[in-house]
């Protein structure tokens, strides 16, 4: 019961306009690093709020350079 209510308001966090910077998606109570998009069709975003998010970002550009440096 508690992980459904926990679902609840971390999907009405994601889906408050005042939570989104353009198409930058930035709330520091939202422990998430990957959140859906206002429109979910559009798919996920990043959190920009956690640091956590930068370091996946970092992560990804360096895996691509790597990739296509090395292969």
């Amino acid at each position: 019961m508690k992980g459904k209510i926990e679902k609840q308001i971390q999907e009405s966090m994601s889906k408050n306009p005042n939570k989104w910077r353009g198409i930058f998606y930035y709330n520091p109570k939202d422990p998430r690093i990957i959140v859906p998009k206002l429109n979910p069709m559009l798919g996920w975003t990043v959190n920009f709020s956690s640091p956590y998010a930068y370091i996946t970002i970092i992560g990804i550009i360096v895996i691509v350079i790597a990739s296509t440096y090395f292969f």
